[in-house]
């Protein structure tokens, strides 16, 4: 009465796929890293500067194995799923006291009120919870924290301090409606005196990184025309301060929506960068475009004109108007033209909210 059993070859039992390591040693390295971070952000708090350690190609890589397009995809599914009455406040609770949330501010204070993660995540603000600033002529499109901000310099921006990456790689080469409307520069100049369009004016930069626990909208930081969408698919790497000090042009590997236009001193863009989660990046006016998409080729890049026969100057925007938002945190970055008296209003590693000055003349 003995039972049989039948097993498989040794070697059949224990065969791994490529897929599997490299899913498994990148999920691995990327646990690692985030407790590095972790430590970098404790000895910064004590105010101890940390030096530059930039990651080699074999680690980005590595960190790039980790399957963060499907997971993102995932989790905005996750998101999407209605929760329970019962179950909604102690979920939303837990995330509140995590990333400490203020729910006052919020429009609908009630948490019952969000049927799944993705409406709390996009939840509106009260009106009066954001004053626009009138003085100044720039203001932050959206709460976070200030990495880095100044001019740009020889085709160069700085994502954090010390860390940089290409002005070209990051917005793409020029397109002919921007030619169109900015062929002042002669076209041997490099990439960024063809951005600057006046005498006398500077190519200015700012980036601010949205953390979990804040408003994930975005707004206009300025009066401006939008005239041209450059959608750049990629990975969806995290864009925390720790990271963007690990990666050189973490922001070029990134997907992102690069938004061009101009205002009244000359050039002017807003790029939102998508990150591990953040794989969705809505702009209001934009219902073509689609972002974290299953597939896609490295390097790729599509385009999408506002202008046409019937829209000749593109899509006016309003100092403080609804823009657009993320899914969960990410980075926006501000790249623009301005004569030389611009000041910054900033300081690095600061936190500000949607609404406040950046700079003015």
């Amino acid at each position: 009465e003995r039972k049989k059993f039948h097993t498989a070859p040794v070697g059949q039992v224990f065969r791994l796929r490529p897929f599997h390591v490299l899913v498994a040693t990148g999920g691995g390295y990327a646990g690692y890293r985030k407790y590095e971070d972790y430590k970098l952000e404790q000895l910064e708090k004590s105010g101890i500067e940390v030096p530059v350690k930039l990651a080699s190609e074999w680690e980005v890589a590595l960190y790039k194995s980790v399957p963060t397009r499907l997971l993102s995809r995932a989790w905005g599914r996750l998101n999407q799923v209605e929760l329970p009455t019962w179950l909604r406040k102690p979920v939303y609770s837990l995330y509140i006291w995590t990333f400490g949330v203020n729910m006052k501010e919020a429009a609908v204070e009630d948490l019952h009120h969000y049927r799944n993660l993705s409406e709390f995540f996009r939840r509106k603000l009260k009106p009066q919870a954001r004053p626009v600033c009138g003085v100044h002529s720039v203001i932050s499109p959206s709460d976070g924290k200030i990495l880095n901000f100044g001019q740009v310099k020889n085709c160069e921006v700085e994502q954090v301090k010390g860390v940089t990456y290409s002005l070209e790689s990051f917005l793409g080469p020029r397109v002919p409606t921007e030619e169109l409307r900015f062929s002042q520069a002669p076209p041997g100049n490099s990439f960024q005196q063809q951005l600057v369009t006046k005498e006398g004016n500077e190519l200015y930069h700012c980036v601010i990184y949205l953390a979990p626990g804040d408003y994930h909208c975005f707004h206009s930081p300025t009066d401006w025309t939008v005239s041209h969408r450059r959608h750049f698919p990629g990975s969806l790497m995290s864009v925390n301060p720790g990271v963007a000090r690990w990666i050189k042009e973490l922001f070029c590997h990134n997907e992102r929506v690069v938004l061009t236009g101009d205002w009244k001193h000359g050039f002017f863009s807003l790029t939102a960068v998508g990150a591990t989660n953040v794989g969705s990046i809505r702009i209001y006016f934009d219902q073509d475009l689609h972002t974290n998409s299953p597939s896609y080729s490295k390097g790729s890049y599509n385009d999408f004109s506002f202008i046409s026969n019937n829209n000749k100057e593109g899509i006016p925007m309003r100092k403080g108007e609804h823009l657009g938002e993320f899914n969960l945190g990410s980075t926006i970055v501000l790249i623009f033209e301005a004569p030389k008296d611009f000041k910054f209003n900033l300081k690095a590693g600061q936190k500000i909210r949607f609404g406040e000055a950046l700079g003015s003349l």
